[in-house]
């Protein structure tokens, strides 16, 4: 968090909020106690040329997963990640499934990489209707919804499955759903809050809890009980805008401050009382006697 706020001082400016490494960290956190049997690959680079994936989860083992976003996890699973204000297009499915057929290819050894050992995960917020209409009328795709925010695609070699953050649940995906900047109410903020406060010094839950209370700052700060993971994970937050609003509020004053002056200063000119406006340069009290003489 001391890093953003060097980069506001730097530029007198907010920086955007950098959702891909919260979303980094909360896919791990989904997975819970199974994340041990994965590898997690953020920006995997492909080849020399500047394309990247998101993020690759290797399942390595091949073991089953329980976790309801991991059921169609194979060997090596794609997953491209679209933060809140941005959408999944029908190009960006080509990327990803460009990408996924390269990344297929880009070994040593030939076919190494097995096609039965791909999947394709696409994540936003919003549900892509263009998209899925595509899908079943340009490519003969079937869509499913397995479960609330789970869409299975079913009619290509590669299982694919698109993640609607904002229709997933509570219960099941707490830290993927509210990893937006319009948590619904206080009652979803209080349970993250109580789920943050179990597991407050790992950095995983830290990088998430962060960014979320960043993008959601008033709601957190205007409920009624400031737990004290709040406090400690906002303080430099808080402070930075406590910082800018003592500045605005010195600024305003010096400029009202500056404006009495220039209007008793007229006045006296006005006056032919030049040797006044000499002394109240340098005595502040004969300056206010002036103030209220001239009622400024």
């Amino acid at each position: 968090m001391n890093e953003s706020l060097k980069q506001k001082e730097a530029s007198g400016k907010t920086p955007l909020l950098q959702w891909h490494p919260a979303f980094y960290a909360g896919i791990q956190i989904e997975f819970g106690a199974e994340a041990q049997h994965l590898t997690f690959e953020s920006e995997h680079l492909l080849g020399s040329k500047p394309m990247q994936i998101d993020i690759i989860v290797k399942n390595e083992q091949n073991k089953t997963l329980k976790k309801n976003i991991g059921r169609i996890f194979r060997k090596y699973n794609i997953i491209e990640y679209k933060g809140p204000g941005d959408y999944l297009s029908i190009d960006d499915f080509y990327k990803v499934y460009g990408y996924t057929w390269f990344y297929k290819s880009d070994t040593r050894a030939v076919d190494s990489i097995k096609i039965h050992e791909l999947t394709i995960t696409l994540v936003s917020q919003s549900y892509p209707q263009k998209l899925i209409q595509h899908l079943q009328q340009k490519r003969g795709y079937a869509v499913k919804r397995t479960e609330p925010g789970i869409y299975r695609v079913i009619g290509d070699v590669i299982p694919i499955q698109i993640l609607v953050t904002r229709r997933m649940t509570q219960k099941k995906n707490l830290w993927l759903r509210n990893l937006t900047d319009h948590i619904q109410n206080t009652e979803d903020a209080q349970e993250l809050l109580k789920e943050y406060k179990k597991h407050k010094t790992d950095k995983l839950y830290e990088s998430v809890m962060d960014t979320i209370m960043k993008s959601n700052f008033n709601l957190f700060k205007e409920m009624e009980t400031m737990c004290e993971a709040l406090r400690e994970l906002m303080k430099d937050e808080l402070e930075e805008r406590e910082r800018i609003a003592k500045e605005d509020g010195k600024k305003e004053g010096e400029e009202f401050g500056e404006t009495r002056v220039n209007q008793l200063n007229q006045k006296l000119i006005s006056l032919n009382r030049f040797d006044d406006i000499v002394k109240s340069v340098s005595d502040k009290l004969y300056q206010k006697k002036l103030f209220a003489e001239f009622h400024l």
